[in-house]
């Protein structure tokens, strides 16, 4: 065998019998006390590293079976297909639905990830809102941030149904989460309207149901109920025929 391609064949072998290893794991095996040298022949594999016990273990890409969250984990030793715990946090965020807070991702991560949000809200690479009490992280791509925070405010402050006009299932969950969801993507005209034509859909204390639940004034939600039983909407930038100011006629 060709000696120059004999240290990868060894690296090879070595993970693919204990799973992973480390560095000195690595350099024992081949025989050497340079790092250079095991980095060298590291970059003819394909491997990932543990975002865990600082980046400390090595695995070749083709042993894990990676989760639904693209985490995979052996012995207590944490790895993950988008690699450094700061793009998988990343990664994680923009793909959720509701955001995270820290608590949320140490459930997912089985590590402390404080710091780690921290940074990335500071590189303005995600965003961060105080909600219910604590920080949530969120997508730094306005659209799905706003999808994210209007369902998360969903999700922890549900508005009761027991007094919903005597049916209880106007508003099940299901559906109050469509409700926010479809909301969050309207400009500022179509959600007040959006808010009136779900109003007067339940009828008598709609106006307050549906301002809770999209955290709007009543007020707001009768002027959207009231244009739409008006017909005074304004469509595309142009007003309803006769709406407006009248026209001034010039003299000739």
């Amino acid at each position: 065998m060709n000696q120059v391609h004999l240290p990868v064949k060894i690296i090879k072998t070595l993970l693919l019998k204990t799973k992973i290893a480390t560095l000195e794991e690595i350099k024992a095996a081949l025989g050497t006390t340079s790092t250079m040298t095991v980095f060298r022949k590291l970059k003819k594999l394909s491997y990932v590293t543990s975002y865990s016990h600082s980046g400390k273990y090595y695995t070749l890409k083709s042993i894990p079976f990676f989760d639904e969250h693209g985490l995979w984990a052996y012995k207590g030793i944490y790895f993950s297909k988008f690699d450094t715990l700061l793009k998988t946090a990343k990664v994680l965020v923009d793909k959720s639905d509701v955001g995270f807070s820290s608590s949320e991702f140490v459930k997912i991560l089985h590590v402390e990830v404080k710091k780690t949000l921290l940074c990335l809200f500071k590189k303005k690479q995600l965003k961060r809102e105080k909600i219910g009490g604590y920080y949530v992280y969120f997508s730094a791509n306005p659209r799905i941030s706003k999808k994210q925070i209007f369902l998360r405010k969903d999700k922890i402050n549900i508005p009761t149904t027991k007094n919903l006009a005597g049916n209880p299932n106007i508003l099940a969950h299901e559906l109050r989460a469509a409700i926010v969801l479809f909301y969050s993507i309207l400009d500022e005209q179509q959600r007040r309207l959006y808010a009136g034509l779900e109003s007067l859909k339940i009828g008598y204390g709609g106006d307050k149901i549906i301002g809770e639940l999209l955290y709007l004034e009543p007020h707001t939600v009768a002027k959207g109920r009231k244009e739409l039983l008006s017909s005074d909407v304004q469509v595309d930038g142009i007003r309803k025929k006769g709406a407006g100011r009248p026209a001034v006629k010039k003299n000739t």
